[in-house]
């Protein structure tokens, strides 16, 4: 049996690679803020729920040791917690303050830090360990300079610059982990209510099928790659 946690895994993305996983017959820990709505989801997709934020050191070792405790291991960590902030009352705006770049920063590329550290232990003794960080292509750099790419058509400051973290983050992984599969995946431009906006106002696809390509990732073999930034059609230029 595969056991497998994703940050962030009460709704849209995250939720939808959970019921992807279960329906796969993963073991599925849902890491979630919010307890009401974190059980909720497990409770929807026969999952399993540990309260998690990945912006705070306590609740991440407080995760890792309730996971530890339960006899599950874990083989998979889906690093998918992320967020954007917007300006109030423009959700068109991005916003650029100190505080709302940090905690951008800390969210999307700290938050694997931290979540990815407090994992090690358990997915060392699986026999097929295998980390996927949700990144974007706005923060590849060849993305953002091919003009075929909707991300070279759009601003994302402190969002994409954080994933071109999150990019960095996952080669350095793989590096520091060979027996470890490390990789990033681009889901697509997937309608969430990231950032403050509306589902039903978004223009992109919906989640259930951007997680197919992030649930992909997760299941890969022995033979799997490392090291990689992914999408739909294959890998992408970082």
């Amino acid at each position: 049996m595969t056991t497998t946690l994703i940050t962030g895994a009460n709704k849209s993305l995250g939720k939808e690679t959970a019921r992807i996983l279960v329906e796969a017959g993963h073991t599925v820990w849902i890491g979630s803020r919010d307890e009401a709505r974190g059980r909720a989801a497990a409770d929807d997709l026969g999952a399993r729920f540990v309260q998690l934020d990945v912006t705070d050191d306590a609740s991440v070792a407080a995760a890792f040791a309730t996971i530890a405790e339960s006899g599950t291991g874990l083989d998979v960590l889906v690093n998918n917690a992320g967020i954007a902030k917007r300006v109030p009352g423009n959700p068109m705006e991005e916003a650029l303050d100190g505080p709302s770049v940090l905690e951008v920063f800390d969210t999307n590329a700290v938050g694997i830090v931290r979540v990815t550290q407090a994992a090690l232990p358990l997915l060392q003794e699986s026999a097929n360990p295998v980390i996927v960080n949700v990144s974007s292509a706005l923060g590849s750099f060849w993305a953002t300079h091919e003009p075929s790419r909707p991300a070279s058509h759009f601003v994302s400051i402190a969002y994409g610059s954080s994933k071109a973290a999150v990019s960095m983050l996952t080669v350095q992984y793989a590096m520091a982990y060979p027996d470890i599969k490390v990789n990033a995946v681009e889901p697509g431009i997937t309608a969430t209510e990231l950032g403050g906006g509306s589902v039903k106002d978004h223009p992109g696809r919906p989640a259930a099928e951007s997680a197919a390509v992030v649930a992909r990732l997760a299941m890969i073999g022995a033979d799997g790659p490392t090291g990689t930034f992914q999408e739909d059609l294959g890998e992408l230029g970082w």
